[in-house]
């Protein structure tokens, strides 16, 4: 490093971090910084140089050595949706197959719209040594190469080809990751050798900034347009989504609706928008929601989707409303904003929901339809809170969910996905306080829950350190990706880690089943090539890993456990089984277009063929 008046002599890496270290964010009157460190695995294409640029800053940017790299990126994630997407971890993988392991991390950020910031070792931009080791040669095409394989799964991608491109490049990647409607994960591939290349930088590039997330009011004709449809409503809806606590805005849709006296449903995302016991909130919606929302949603007429992406589990495959009912899409971003011909109100619900307020002008939803919703939410937690219960039925996962519910704290995060735990805990958890949920669902990843719930307790542990972590695995997503047990006993970030196992992949085997087949290569027992399916002793496996680990018969054995989990130091795994076929959330279920064999030989298949498309005369038709 050299400093010459205006300019400093460094290296493309050490410009890298030097500019991350000093970019702060304002959240709530505090300055933080932006990067709250990063996941890495050093390997050829990175620890030379961009090693050699974190190893003096590693006291304020902490590098968390990942076991996989996949992982890794679901932990970035995971922190990343903890802080509501206002700060963000990097990821840094050396080239060839370990920045290739991150490609499904980066979609899942992408999905649901997570920053992340990937520096990824590239081949050598001189190609004097080509073909290097690990390099994917295209034989038509020399520039490309793995890395481009992120272009369609990153919001920003750049190829570094020379030092002087970061002065445009990083800030140009910083402004999509902080941006409301376009946030998402951000890669930089960075050839080997152009990483170890000087330039003289003007040190103004490196002055210490601070960023603030913009908020942008909608256009007021979409206002006025968004307020006469709204006020002419004689059964209107609310569908809150993960948006609503991107955008700080709980506050401000908890005051509408209770102006206004409108029923408020809740996605997947957007699970812990408003507390279980709230009088509006009537429970979540879709094909893994509840009765009560579903039923509503199907006799609304005005519906205000505010922060959501309005995907197929929301609107069961867009069977869930009335095909007259017309939609006023509340987003920051236009793409989602306008779905399903939706009427677009294009701003951020923290001030946009105020505004349209003002402009309703004293609207309050009919007292009987409000009292209906709120009549079907009664009805739903009789059905939960049965659900839960346990006694003389087989293990469940519903069960298990209702006696963690009982005993967290209600600042505890849980943390799930993918398989049938985000079902079952969409439908039957009850919010204990704001933004405490975390169900992995907009890429439905196995193999996020151990790692994201890593992630997610490395940024608990900087705000909230008293309270847990909780991650609920099936035995399928365990066996997938399980290493982070072991990063979480090394970093000292305690997790409770309930692994509940029902044999396999028991959520496809009953889809399997429903659509009309025998059960055939999900559940172990019935895989053709496993002559002698036996147990995994989970229990042995998470000690091996150094953490805590028991195995319990029965939901009161787990109650035991998780109290001896709460109090304990480190990461507890707690294991129990659960029954493949018995104690499903049965109720609260919307139609969801699957593909079924028009032809078949087998009178079961075609006749759930013949069910599913009964479905399809209630699907709406739009864009």
């Amino acid at each position: 490093m050299t400093t010459t008046g205006a300019t400093i002599r460094l290296t493309t890496a050490q410009a890298i971090i030097r500019y991350l270290v000093n970019q702060f964010i304002e959240i709530d009157g505090v300055e933080t910084r932006i990067c709250g460190g990063g996941f890495g695995i050093f390997g050829h294409g990175n620890v030379p140089c961009l090693g050699e640029a974190l190893y003096p800053v590693q006291d304020i940017l902490p590098l968390y050595r990942g076991q996989n790299e996949q992982s890794m990126g679901f932990a970035a994630a995971a922190y990343a949706k903890y802080h509501l997407r206002r700060r963000f971890m990097l990821c840094t993988a050396s080239a060839g197959p370990g920045t290739a392991n991150l490609l499904t991390a980066a979609a899942l950020a992408h999905a649901n719209r997570l920053p992340m910031l990937m520096l990824c070792g590239d081949t050598f931009l001189t190609r004097l040594p080509d073909p290097v080791l690990q390099q994917l040669e295209h034989f038509g095409n020399p520039t490309m190469g793995v890395n481009d394989a992120f272009k369609p799964v990153s919001r920003y991608w750049d190829r570094i080809t020379h030092p002087a491109q970061i002065i445009q490049s990083l800030p140009a990647a910083l402004a999509t990751m902080l941006d409301p409607a376009d946030c998402g994960p951000a890669f930089l591939a960075l050839p080997q050798d152009v990483q170890g290349w000087a330039y003289d930088y003007p040190t103004s590039f490196f002055a210490r900034r601070v960023h603030r997330i913009r908020s942008q009011m909608p256009d007021a004709r979409e206002l006025a347009d968004a307020a006469a449809l709204l006020a002419g409503a004689k059964r209107p809806m609310i569908i809150a989504g993960g948006g609503v606590q991107y955008g700080d805005a709980v506050a401000e849709l908890t005051a509408f609706a209770q102006s206004h006296a409108i029923p408020v449903v809740e996605t997947i995302a957007g699970r812990a928008n408003l507390l279980a016991d709230h009088p509006l909130n009537i429970g979540p919606i879709g094909v893994t929601g509840s009765d009560s929302a579903n039923a509503i949603a199907a006799q609304a007429d005005v519906i205000l989707a505010v922060g959501t992406r309005l995907q197929d589990f929301t609107t069961g495959s867009w069977t869930a409303f009335a095909k007259e009912a017309q939609i006023i899409g509340l987003n920051v971003g236009r793409h989602d904003a306008i779905k399903h011909l939706s009427l677009p109100l294009v701003g951020d619900a923290k001030v946009a929901l105020p505004a349209l307020g003002a402009a309703l002008d004293g609207y309050v939803a009919p007292q009987g339809w409000t009292a209906e919703a709120q009549d079907h939410r009664k009805t739903w937690d009789a059905y939960v809170a049965d659900n839960v219960a346990h006694g003389n039925r087989p293990n469940s996962y519903a069960q298990a969910i209702g006696v963690v519910n009982a005993l967290c704290d209600k600042r505890d995060r849980v943390v799930t996905a993918a398989g049938g735990l985000p079902a079952e805990v969409t439908a039957n958890w009850r919010t204990l306080d704001i933004g405490t949920v975390d169900v992995e669902f907009g890429f439905s990843c196995m193999g996020y829950e151990i790692a994201g719930g890593w992630g997610a307790r490395i940024a608990q542990a900087e705000q909230e350190p008293d309270h847990d972590t909780i991650v609920l695995v099936g035995d399928g997503s365990y066996l997938l990706m399980n290493s982070d047990i072991y990063s979480s006993v090394l970093t000292q970030k305690k997790l409770i880690v309930l692994v509940l196992d029902n044999g396999g992949f028991a959520v496809i085997n009953k889809l399997q089943n429903n659509t009309g087949q025998d059960s055939f290569n999900n559940l172990i027992a019935d895989c053709p090539t496993v002559p002698a399916p036996f147990a995994v002793d989970f229990e042995a496996h998470a000690r091996s890993m150094g953490a805590d680990a028991v195995t319990v018969a029965n939901p009161a054995e787990l109650g035991e456990a998780f109290l001896r989990a709460k109090a304990a130091d480190k990461t507890c795994v707690i294991v129990m089984q659960v029954d493949p076929y018995e104690g499903w959330t049965t109720q609260g279920h919307a139609w969801w277009e699957v593909g079924t064999p028009q032809v078949s030989e087998t009178a079961s298949v075609r006749a759930k063929h013949a069910e599913t498309e009964s479905g399809r005369d209630r699907q709406r038709q739009g864009v």
